[in-house]
């Protein structure tokens, strides 16, 4: 009598579990959506403020004093306080929560681009720039982690392809900001503070955004993952299994990750040290390529970065459709013969600087969205926003010395010397890429975030139950389920 009731049960438990959904597997919501969106402000912003200091020296150059000295330190202050956030930063919030900082740091941005306005001195400036290259800095890992850890795979490359457009849109946004305010007197104090309207939008935006369920499924808090599934995703969802591990920095720089670390920074440096050259000093450059002054060199910025913009936009499907090797070594190649063509002419036409600028800028979209799809792939949740913010360290120390030699580098050599160096650069990308990128396409975090490097890293790949290398955290213990 009770064979059936036991047979129907077990059938039923066998039906219920066959119907749960993993959350790599969901399809996408409003709610993911909105995360993508607002996670997007922390580059949007960092775009806006590295930017519209590009356009502010124009009238800050007389208005403070500044000499060639204190125009580099400019530019290379923010990238400074960058460095030092981004590692900061992603420690903190790997060790902290992701929804913590996701709303402290947006606070700190506002609050110091409102102070920016009533500096001075040069030094003021500088410091100002330091400080908000902080704020700006801790926010990349931050952002990137809840998109990373919430997206479903199969948009991830899209959603991150959203952040690294974001960018884009940001310095344009500057840099039409700024070709309003030139004509006004004392516009750039507005330009430096203009940047705490989007700062208000998105801590609105921020505000209620939960906790990273696989961030707490880390820490051992399945409880409060397995709600914020739940009430995000429906019922049938779970997550997978994870297991408790204490986030310790040193871990970073285990063979297996460090060599990640590498490629990555190296990848992320040899997209960010022309493309920061180009937007830093963009109006500067555009000058002496002879496409104008002043609010004409603004114009033709505004346009080149409208070519950066467009570019994320294929590149995020051709991340799916391509793969993340392909598009990456692709778009180094194309990259490295534009700076090239550029640098070799002697006396470019107005459509060569624009087509080949143009061309760099649009197929820079591969590597400006992969370099932030790779490390928060390749990359295990209890280091992913630290691995994040090293990478991107990694990648400032070059921006950082780039920025504050550019200048006197262009009057010195002139500007197509300065191009050529930058073809360089991208060159070295291509290598690296050609040699180390691994493919992650369709696979889950826990399955990329255990791939090595290399074309054939993908038939690798062999997960344990919770994802997780139980060589590199002795110490780990299964816990969910």
């Amino acid at each position: 009598m009770t064979s059936e009731p036991t047979a129907a049960s077990a059938s039923a438990r066998t039906s219920a579990a066959s119907a749960r959904t993993q959350l790599d597997d969901v399809e996408m919501t409003p709610f993911l959506k909105r995360v993508t969106l607002f996670s997007a402000g922390g580059p949007f912003l960092d775009g806006y403020v590295l930017s519209i200091i590009g356009v502010a020296l124009i009238q800050l150059t007389p208005s403070l004093d500044l000499d060639a000295t204190w125009m580099a330190l400019t530019g290379a202050a923010a990238l400074v306080g960058i460095f030092l956030g981004t590692s900061v930063g992603g420690y903190l919030t790997d060790l902290i929560g992701r929804k913590r900082m996701f709303v402290i740091d947006i606070v700190g941005i506002a609050v110091i681009s409102l102070a920016t306005a009533f500096v001075q001195a040069p030094w003021q400036l500088v410091a100002m720039r330091f400080l908000i290259g902080i704020v700006i800095g801790a926010d990349y890992p931050i952002a990137t982690s809840m998109v990373a850890e919430f997206t479903p795979r199969r948009y991830r490359a899209i959603s991150m392809g959203f952040i690294a457009a974001a960018w884009y849109l940001g310095a344009n946004a500057a840099y039409l900001v700024g070709y309003f305010l030139l004509p006004v007197d004392g516009g750039w104090r507005w330009m430096l503070a203009s940047a705490v309207v989007p700062c208000l939008v998105i801590l609105i935006g921020r505000w209620d955004i939960p906790e990273s369920p696989r961030w707490l499924s880390r820490k051992g808090r399945s409880a409060e993952a397995d709600e914020i599934v739940h009430r995000i995703y429906g019922t049938q969802v779970e997550l997978e299994p994870e297991a408790v591990v204490k986030t310790r920095y040193s871990v970073l720089f285990r063979p297996r990750n460090l060599g990640t670390w590498v490629f990555v920074g190296t990848i992320w440096l040899c997209q960010a040290v022309p493309m920061f050259a180009i937007y830093t000093y963009g109006p500067e450059i555009m000058r002496q390529l002879g496409f104008g002054e002043n609010q004409v060199a603004t114009l033709g910025e505004i346009a080149i970065g409208t070519f950066f913009l467009i570019g994320c936009i294929p590149a995020m499907f051709w991340a799916n459709s391509l793969g993340r090797r392909k598009l990456l070594i692709g778009s180094f190649a194309l990259m490295t013969v534009a700076l090239v063509v550029l640098g070799l002419v002697p006396t470019p036409a107005v459509v060569v600087i624009i087509g080949c600028l143009g061309t760099y800028a649009f197929f820079s979209g591969g590597p400006g969205n992969l370099q932030w799809l790779y490390p928060n792939e390749l990359f295990p949740t209890e280091i992913r926003a630290s691995a994040v913010g090293a990478a991107m360290a990694f990648s400032r120390i070059g921006t950082v010395i780039t920025t504050y030699l550019l200048p006197g580098f262009l009057l010195t050599h002139g500007t197509r010397a300065t191009l050529l160096v930058g073809a360089a650069i991208s060159g070295i990308g291509l290598i690296v890429s050609a040699l180390f990128a691994p493919e992650t396409r369709g696979l889950t975090l826990a399955q990329s975030s255990r791939m090595g490097l290399g074309p054939r890293a993908h038939h690798e790949v062999t997960p344990d139950a919770t994802g997780t290398d139980p060589s590199d955290h002795p110490e780990t213990s299964p816990q969910r389920r």
